[in-house]
């Protein structure tokens, strides 16, 4: 096998997956800000190891110099979203976005066609162009799309394929499907009270947002000096806190707010 300078090699990838990350990863805190429901929950990427390489090309017969066009997954990200439902909105958020910071090349529903092995996910492949100290590149990267039950199904099978060498035994690969299976019904069942639980996880959200801003509030009082009044805020607080009154929260917050205002002013 030629040498190949691997160190330089990978340097647009890993710059392409930590741009990606960052994007939809700021995608999520503006749905946040806006206090709109994210259908992104969380976001992991990595660059495939010189072992994966090798191994790959190795199985598919492919030459070191095509491995840029002919292994799409060198670089990827996984997209991790609550629901099942979440996935679609996400690959339309990603549909918008085509032709301006990356270009589609394929799409892959592992959710409508699952693969045999039970394996479920929705993928794109993508064309992403990077700025570095040589100009610009195109790197092909890959987006996995998939419901947190699915991430864990997945995360297994590729432990066991890696022990194993894609040679599962039987009763294993058998117990593996079924527990596919069970991670889909579970997905049903979420997605069946998915309201229930995005108003309660709003709430959640509102109640640590209102607590953090009363919190910052009463420690400006204390730093310009208001230290009798941010005692009084803060007894307050503590009592509407220990009650769990949301709705008295915001009003406190309200109320403070307008007290800090006018010394900022």
């Amino acid at each position: 096998m030629e040498v190949k300078d691997w160190k330089n090699f990978f340097i647009p990838y890993e710059q392409a997956v930590d741009e990606l990350v960052l994007k939809f990863e700021t995608l999520k805190k503006q749905f946040w800000a806006l206090e709109e429901y994210s259908p992104i929950e969380y976001v992991q990427g990595r660059v495939k190891t010189i072992s994966s390489i090798l191994e790959k090309i190795k199985k598919n017969n492919i030459a070191l110099e095509e491995i840029e066009e002919k292994i799409e997954d060198i670089a990827g990200i996984r997209i991790i979203c609550q629901f099942v439902d979440d996935i679609h909105k996400v690959v339309e958020l990603i549909r918008k976005r085509n032709g301006k910071d990356l270009i589609i090349l394929q799409e892959k529903d592992y959710i409508k066609n699952k693969k045999e092995s039970g394996y479920r996910s929705y993928h794109m492949i993508i064309r992403y162009p990077i700025q570095y100290a040589l100009g610009t590149k195109e790197v092909i990267a890959e987006i996995q799309i998939r419901t947190m039950a699915m991430n864990f199904w997945a995360t297994i099978e590729h432990s066991l394929n890696y022990k194993y060498k894609y040679d599962i035994p039987v009763d294993i690969h058998r117990r593996l499907k079924n527990s596919a299976e069970a991670s889909y019904l579970l997905d049903q069942e979420m997605y069946e009270i998915r309201e229930e639980i995005r108003d309660a996880q709003k709430l959640f959200h509102i109640r640590s947002d209102t607590i953090s801003q009363i919190l910052h509030d009463i420690q400006y009082l204390y730093e310009i000096g208001e230290e009798v009044l941010s005692k009084e805020y803060q007894k307050l607080f503590v009592e509407l806190w220990e009650k769990g009154d949301l709705s008295m929260l915001l009003s406190l917050q309200v109320d403070l707010k307008r007290v800090v205002d006018k010394y900022r002013k």
